[in-house]
């Protein structure tokens, strides 16, 4: 896996093997980051269900000014400190090691400016990060990425084959 664009473009990425991470396709990937466009400049994104970083260092790469990764997974953790040391981004990144969902839940308002997130597919949790958002919403926009198949989630969907990108924008 690549960054596909900017500052980083063409550098490799690690990425674990095993089926605990999913990595978002790079045609995905590419499609998202040109939804979010001129959002990314000088943003603060938080990349939950972080994997190995590729979301939140193509948003680096891109112009954003900081990412706070969360991901648990021992393997996806170690590879994304890896590809922030290639990168040589330490100083504009902060991993947290635990449960995404939770994490969002004691998020206040405004926290960020661009929220990615690739939870695990099947299992509620983008529905249940949306209700999140609703409620508290922790940044100016969230984007999740989940099967096409559950349909419109948030304000806007976009189909990329069996995977989708839904959007929730802050009131």
């Amino acid at each position: 896996m690549r960054i596909i664009a900017g500052t980083f473009r063409g550098r490799r990425l690690l990425v674990p093997r095993g089926s605990a991470v999913r990595p978002t396709s790079d045609r995905v990937r590419e499609a998202w980051m040109s939804i979010l466009g001129d959002r990314l400049a000088h943003a603060r994104v938080l990349d939950l269900f972080a994997g190995s970083g590729a979301l939140g260092l193509e948003a680096l790469s891109r112009g954003a000014t900081s990412v706070e990764f969360v991901e648990r997974n021992a393997k996806a953790v170690t590879a994304l400190e890896k590809n922030i040391e290639q990168l040589g981004v330490a100083d504009v990144t902060t991993i947290r090691r635990q449960d995404a969902l939770r994490f969002a839940e004691r998020l206040p308002k405004d926290a960020y400016h661009v929220v990615f997130a690739d939870p695990p597919y099947g299992d509620g949790v983008a529905d249940r990060l949306i209700a999140l958002f609703r409620a508290v919403p922790f940044g100016r926009i969230l984007s999740i990425e989940h099967p096409a198949a559950a349909g419109t989630l948030g304000d806007e969907t976009r189909r990329y084959g069996s995977t989708a990108l839904s959007f929730c924008y802050a009131p």
